[in-house]
Parts: C-alpha cells; structure tokens; sequence
C-alpha cells in the first residue's frame, strides 16, 4: 500500500466514522431480497417497499410458496419484474437445496437466480459477519477515481481493495466507498469543489466525469502516454 492509499482510506474513515448499511434488514433471508431488490434502484424506495413485502412473505419457505405476479406489485417501484421472479426462484432454491436456510459461502449464494458476488458478499459481510468487499457501481468508481484500484471491471476492483485492505477493514471500507459515492463523488457531477480527497484524485482535474470502465480506460492511455493531471 503506497502512502496516498494510506491516506486516502484513512481519509475515508475520518469523513465516515459512522457509516453503515442503509438498506433495512434483520436476517440473512431480509438481507438477500433487499439487495437483490437496491440493483438499479435507490436503498430509501427499498426500505419503502420491504416492510409489507417482508410481513406477508417472511421466510424463504413462504416466499417459495409464491408466483412472481404475486410479489411483483409489492416491488414495482424497485424496477424490473425479473426481481420478482429472482426472489421466488431464489427462495424455492433455499428451500429444496439448502433445507430452508440461506446458505453463507460465496459459491453457494451465487447458485441464486439473481446474486451475484455483489449481492453475496453483501448478505456474507453483514448478516455472516464474513469478510468480504461487496463491489457495487459506486465502490468501482470511487476506488478507481482515488487510486485503491485500476480496474475495469468489479471483479477486479474487488480483488485489488481485497490484495490493498486490511481484512479486518474489508466490510467498513465497502461502506466508506458507497458513502462517499452517494453524498459527494457522483457518477457524472460529482462535488469536486468540496471534496476532502480531491488532492488524491486521479479524475478531479477532469470538468465532466465520465463512467469507471472509461476513467480506466482513460487513465491507462494517460499513464502510456505520460500524461498527468
């Protein structure tokens, strides 16, 4: 780990100290609907819409016992109607293949319909107490913008926070990330004006952001071409 990552996460953590998970869940059943559910969506329409999901379907077991068509008005506001049919098949799988109970390793979880590693390593960091760093669209950017990674895909920016980060720190630093992508480091206008890390950031000379997959690409034509900010 070089100095500027050391200060960066350090940086991270001082702006931080209290983040957390902002989507809403009490188990690992809770937590694996919702963040199948926050994909292309906003954690706040989440938790809006899982309270009375949760009331009516409570387990995998009655979640199982649904069809799509009946949970799909439940979550609608939360986009597509794919979820509702993951979160069905899901909950059947728990419940012919792992005896009701949602499985807590990687390769397990992504045997879901619908989970990914992101979803994974969520439901594995925050209902397993597992080590993991869920990667999710704002993880990529922001790692990548403040140099903890040089990635164009999350597979591999997961792998370099894993290979940079203090195991103990994996879960936390996911939410330092997220928290910074949310409240300041935005997609396409981000607020590099007040941003704390801004002297660390390899795009905040840049007047208009463009995606992660083009700031990697970008920045690897740069370093060739000797260029810098």
């Amino acid at each position: 780990m070089t100095q500027q990552q050391k200060a960066v996460l350090q940086g991270l953590a001082e702006l931080y100290p209290n983040a957390g998970p902002e989507l809403h869940f009490t188990n690992p059943f809770e937590t694996l609907v919702a963040t199948i559910l926050a994909a292309q969506c906003t954690d706040a329409r989440v938790n809006m819409v899982t309270p009375a999901l949760f009331r009516d379907y409570p387990d995998p077991a009655a979640m199982a016992k649904a069809e799509p068509e009946e949970i799909f008005p439940y979550v609608k506001s939360c986009g597509f109607k794919s979820k509702a049919a993951n979160i069905v098949a899901a909950s059947r799988m728990i419940v012919e293949k792992f005896g009701g109970r949602v499985p807590d390793t990687l390769e397990e979880l992504t045997q879901l319909p619908g989970v990914g590693r992101k979803t994974a390593n969520v439901v594995l960091a925050f209902s397993f107490g597992k080590a993991a760093i869920p990667v999710d669209t704002h993880v990529f950017r922001v790692a990548n913008r403040l140099g903890l990674s040089d990635a164009r895909t999350v597979e591999e920016t997961e792998r370099q926070l894993m290979a940079l980060i203090p195991e103990s720190d994996w879960s936390q630093a996911h939410h330092w990330l997220i928290w910074h992508g949310r409240r300041v480091c935005h997609s396409q206008k981000p607020d590099c004006e007040h941003c704390a890390l801004k002297s660390f950031c390899k795009s905040a000379c840049q007047g208009r952001m463009i995606n992660p997959k083009a700031d990697a690409k970008r920045r690897a034509r740069e370093r060739k071409q000797g260029v810098s900010c």
